[in-house]
């Protein structure tokens, strides 16, 4: 795994106080070759729907600039969580991640983002975001990274990503693998009971919901869409709590890890994520 770390040259993409498209081209080209035709085109698509460039975008990248102290705790921060995370990975796994992890300026196109970048698997990390959704602390930062991570992990040793046309696997399979990402997560910190999203009372309210989360997923799950799910996602709310789909996976994996090892698990095809819910759901609460 390697990690950039661009902190110390972002400012440069800014001139007179405001963002300035020409050298931020030049400071990608030295830190991130390959990222700066995919953020583009995002942006270009994000503008094609609706989004404004003056009032969604450099209002957003100005902020880099402007708030400094934000922008030095996601740095700070970002420093702290991937200080020995490869080491942390190989101690409980046995093995690396093969990931680039970046820390960057790059036009709003989310905080955290996925993508091959010139062949290589790569984390994105966008700090225009990371200030704007207040994520700047190392708690938060470990839920962006870590999580993500988990699921390059999965990509790389085992099955992630399948397509089908039916939206009740799609989503048991959304369930299972957002289940194994966070029990990485779980594993790396060396604390089976953490939950990034725990805030205001989050996990506390899971914990004394978990019957409820569970069997609401079973009976929702065979009139699920893209719209109605209520499952994925902190806009999403099941009684009034996000990411419930989180809570619910990780401890749909963790049953199956009474009987396979992780290893085993992320390699999983379709019908043994539903035999393994199946059994999950049989089980007394």
């Amino acid at each position: 795994m390697k990690v950039i770390n661009t902190s110390a040259d972002l400012l440069s993409a800014f001139d007179a106080g405001r963002f300035d498209m020409e050298k931020w081209k030049t400071y990608m080209d030295a830190h991130v070759p390959g990222a700066k035709d995919l953020c583009l085109s995002d942006m270009r698509a994000c503008i094609h729907a609706g989004f404004s460039w003056e009032h969604d975008f450099l209002p957003v990248l100005n902020a880099v600039l402007w708030e400094t102290k934000k922008r030095e705790e996601a740095v700070r921060s970002f420093c702290c969580v991937t200080a020995h995370l490869d080491e942390r990975i190989v101690r409980r796994f046995g093995r690396t991640v093969d990931a680039a992890v970046v820390l960057y300026l790059g036009l709003c196109n989310g905080a955290g983002w996925v993508t091959p970048v010139s062949g290589r698997t790569t984390v994105l990390l966008g700090i225009e975001k990371i200030m704007e959704l207040n994520w700047c602390d190392p708690d938060a930062l470990t839920g962006l990274i870590v999580h993500e991570l988990g699921h390059v992990y999965q990509a790389q040793y085992g099955i992630l990503h399948r397509t089908t046309d039916a939206l009740p696997d799609h989503f048991l399979w959304q369930l299972f693998t957002e289940g194994v990402a966070m029990v990485f997560e779980q594993e790396i910190i060396g604390d089976p009971s953490y939950f990034h999203q725990d805030r205001n009372g989050w996990k506390q309210w899971c914990d004394g919901h978990a019957e409820f989360i569970r069997q609401s997923f079973r009976n929702d799950i065979r009139v699920m869409t893209r719209e109605n799910q209520r499952y994925f996602g902190d806009w999403t709310r099941l009684e009034g709590y996000g990411d419930t789909g989180y809570y619910l996976g990780a401890r749909f994996v963790r049953f199956l890890l009474r009987h396979s090892s992780f290893d085993q698990i992320i390699r999983y095809g379709i019908e043994e994520v539903k035999t393994g819910f199946d059994a999950f759901m049989r089980e007394r609460a």
